[in-house]
């Protein structure tokens, strides 16, 4: 096209629209909250998006120098759409760790979330202003008077922005208080803003040496059943306790883990709300408070402590990786096979977990640990996670746009792939039931974390802790043992039936995990192993402590 027919525009005018159409086009939710919060006094609303619009052009007027000035506004127009599509479609925040699930996501899990309607949205709202940048010819004064004439729009901006938060600070500090999630949606900032803190931490860990711990670990003495001690986690994914029927849940939800003898823990609440942070923590000897991403990388985990006493050590996954758990143990990723009878476009129903456990459980010959990473209930695409005959719960969303399903059509994908994950713990139990002859066994299930599935505008996971609902935070543990390994270990399970509702969380994986394979070292912690009490010759040694 000929330059002439180009416009004009200045600098600063440009960078002005810039702000006012990310303001406009990619911060609804963040719009929604704040009048929501504010709509009992509306002045200090006026006040707080006069404040916001008019630092959000001091930021683009900052960038409004020759050479950088199209790149930049691309960039924020670019990322705030981004990220606007999934604060308004999810809810969700994008804060440092959900950077991290980004970061380390598959190209099959990203394919539910990279959707044609996603792509539109970004050409629509992103792409299409994006080229308008491009397509104007930009005016810039000289330097000297593009600096006075810049810091005359930012100057302002920035006061305006200050007045704004000094007339009504009280307001302020009472609606940030209770709601402290009002700022984490603000587009392009936050996103921004955490994808830099996620790079910096990132070349920090590069320089984190690992610490060994619990190096005195030994086990205590050979099974009373003469037979190896043989113990299958199962850690799932995306299980919230609220659709768990054991818990009561209005749907039969585990009609097979009912029928079978086991330990249902009905409150539970895990360390994080995505896996990155909840599947490193739960295997860490941190509780959730002391807990970090550092400490998790710099520490020896319980895969390393159970190797320390000398017991076989194996991880099994059909999810998104180990998050660097299982970096020195024998690591199996399950869809690498693409075994066509339980595999499709890169991911795997979780029978194939089970597939080739009947050959490693013949292949024991000393106390051994097997943890099973299941793919569960890892939305959007929850129609994908089950087979056809486990719709039991119909009309179900057979779709990753939630859009184009009721909330009703989601809970109902949702309640399938939970009962598909008991048909698949059910099966674990079976196996294990099929080499009593040869093994003593026990099962433990703790799920990773949580779901939301439309409560309060929600979905998925992912929501920083501090403000996380219950949905998110809520995870179902189950717990079984064959006869043998429950005589052999002396747990009293009418015992654990009565403390089957105390309040546990991850902080007690750890610990719980070493007592069952009867490890001792000085990091365990008999208080935190939630069999302890019910274990006999340990429930004294808990009293005491």
């Amino acid at each position: 096209m000929d330059a002439g027919l180009r416009p004009r525009m200045g600098s600063v005018s440009l960078s002005v629209l810039t702000a006012l159409y990310i303001m406009a086009v990619a911060n609804q939710t963040f719009w929604g909250k704040a009048y929501g919060y504010l709509s009992e006094e509306p002045f200090a609303f006026v006040a707080f998006a006069i404040g916001i619009v008019a630092v959000t052009i001091a930021a683009m007027t900052a960038f409004s120098v020759k050479y950088l000035i199209k790149l930049a506004l691309i960039f924020f127009v670019l990322a705030a759409v981004i990220a606007a599509w999934f604060t308004d479609q999810y809810g969700v925040i994008i804060d440092k760790e959900m950077i991290r699930n980004a970061a380390v996501t598959t190209k099959a899990e990203s394919a539910h979330l990279i959707t044609i309607s996603f792509l539109f949205h970004v050409f629509l709202n992103g792409v299409l202003p994006a080229l308008f940048i491009l397509w104007v010819r930009v005016v810039h004064r000289p330097f000297g008077a593009k600096f006075l004439y810049n810091m005359a729009v930012i100057l302002p901006c920035l006061a305006i922005f200050v007045a704004a938060g000094l007339t009504f600070s009280k307001t302020y500090a009472a609606v940030g208080r209770l709601h402290r999630d009002i700022m984490l949606t603000l587009n392009p900032f936050i996103p921004i803003s955490s994808a830099a803190r996620y790079v910096f931490v990132s070349e920090e860990d590069r320089n984190i040496v690992r610490r060994p711990l619990g190096t005195d670990a030994h086990q205590r003495g050979p099974s009373a059943s003469g037979k190896p001690r043989v113990a299958i986690i199962v850690v799932g994914e995306t299980a919230r306790a609220q659709n768990f029927s054991l818990g009561g849940y209005g749907r039969e939800t585990n009609p097979e883990m009912k029928a079978r003898d086991i330990v249902y823990f009905s409150n539970a609440t895990s360390c994080g709300t995505a896996t990155a942070v909840s599947l490193p923590c739960m295997f860490s000897s941190y509780s959730r408070r002391d807990y970090s991403h550092s400490k998790g990388l710099e520490t020896d985990n319980l895969t390393d402590i159970l190797g320390h006493a000398k017991v076989r050590v194996e991880w099994w996954d059909n999810d998104t990786g180990s998050y660097g758990v299982a970096n020195r143990i024998p690591y199996r990723f399950l869809p690498d096979a693409a075994d066509p009878r339980y595999c499709r476009d890169s991911e795997c129903l979780d029978t194939v977990l089970t597939d080739k456990l009947d050959e490693w459980l013949a292949n024991v010959t000393g106390d051994s640990v097997l943890v099973l990473h299941q793919l569960g209930s890892h939305g959007p695409g929850y129609y994908q996670r089950y087979p056809d005959n486990f719709r039991r719960f119909t009309p179900d969303c057979r779709t990753a746009e939630f859009g184009a399903c009721t909330q009703q059509e989601i809970v109902n994908a949702y309640d399938n792939s939970i009962l598909f994950t008991d048909h698949v713990l059910a099966k674990v139990i079976d196996t294990l039931q099929r080499h009593g002859e040869g093994v003593s066994a026990t099962m433990l299930y703790v799920s990773d974390h949580g779901e939301s599935l439309g409560e309060n505008g929600l979905y998925l996971h992912g929501t920083p802790y501090f403000i996380a609902p219950p949905q998110q935070i809520d995870v179902p543990v189950i717990a079984w043992f064959a006869p043998d390994f429950r005589a052999a270990a002396g747990i009293n399970m009418a015992c654990l039936g009565k403390r089957a509702g105390d309040s546990i969380s991850h902080d007690n994986f750890f610990h719980s995990v070493l007592g069952l394979m009867d490890v001792a070292t000085s990091v365990y912690d008999p208080r935190l192993d939630i069999f302890a009490p019910c274990r006999a010759g340990q429930s004294a040694v808990v009293r005491a402590m």
